[in-house]
């Protein structure tokens, strides 16, 4: 058995919750420190399906990358959707803890787990934030080399589409082959400015504004939207082979009611 404290403890050491973004409310959200363990549930969201998923198979810690509680709480109530699901929580006693920016930063989190699921080799960083205390660099983004250098951009898209298993991938075609290509897990429309100036042809990420893409379109690159949960959820498979290494007496398993929200038509 563990601790809620000592999983806690080994996630920071992996993905230091001091390096998460001013925005974020990573860290340990919800229940009690001292609460011994025996069973982890994994998932990128931390919804009442899935609470009511880990109260049923009996695990007293969900470990998540979005975070439970992100804006200002005023109130906890049945009456909203959060409230709901932190009143399951808590008088289920099930304890969260939830790595977000941390996790897309730090080395072996959302983005390595991207660039891994796309195949991409040369893997480097696509924006540096930091250094940790034992010098290894931080920061959100991998850009690296196309997997088959040469595939045009609707090829390259549906190739995204299937190995992320994503509902759908809008794409616009910036014109040129694919061959370097620079990943951002979650809302990294932004950064395609960092995309350009590492040299990159296409930049798959989510959450992509119409702007963005008439941008990326007159400057030439390849712009994918995979959507959200498809370009994050590759961590999922990381974190429960991360907690089943450091805590062999625990159970840990990904939810398995936990999946993409919308679809595709």
């Amino acid at each position: 058995m563990a601790a809620v404290r000592e999983v806690y403890e080994a996630m920071d050491r992996w993905a230091p919750f001091g390096i998460q973004m001013d925005f974020d409310n990573a860290g340990f959200l919800v229940g009690r420190g001292d609460r011994e363990i025996t069973k982890i549930l994994v998932t990128l969201d931390i919804t009442l399906d899935v609470v009511r998923e880990a109260a049923d198979w009996g695990a007293q810690l969900i470990v998540s990358h979005h975070p439970v509680i992100f804006h200002p709480v005023r109130s906890i109530t049945d009456g909203e959707p959060t409230g709901r699901i932190l009143l399951e929580l808590i008088e289920g006693g099930v304890a969260a803890i939830c790595a977000h920016t941390n996790l897309d930063a730090a080395q072996g989190g959302v983005n390595d787990c991207l660039a891994q699921a796309l195949s991409l080799t040369q893997v480097g960083q696509l924006h540096q934030d930091g250094t940790l205390p034992d010098g290894a660099p931080h920061g959100i983004g991998r850009v690296g080399l196309s997997h088959k250098p040469g595939l045009s951009a609707a090829e390259y898209a549906a190739y995204v589409k299937g190995q992320l298993g994503a509902a759908s991938v809008r794409c616009t075609d910036g014109g040129n082959p694919v061959t370097k290509v620079a990943v951002g897990g979650g809302s990294c429309g932004s950064m395609l400015e960092d995309a350009l100036r590492e040299g990159c042809d296409t930049f798959v990420t989510a959450d992509v504004k119409y702007d963005t893409f008439l941008q990326a379109k007159a400057l030439g690159i390849n712009l994918m939207d995979a959507g959200h949960f498809a370009t994050e959820n590759v961590v999922c498979p990381s974190m429960v082979n991360f907690l089943a290494e450091h805590f062999p007496g625990v159970e840990v398993r990904q939810s398995q009611c936990h999946r993409e929200v919308y679809f595709g038509v």
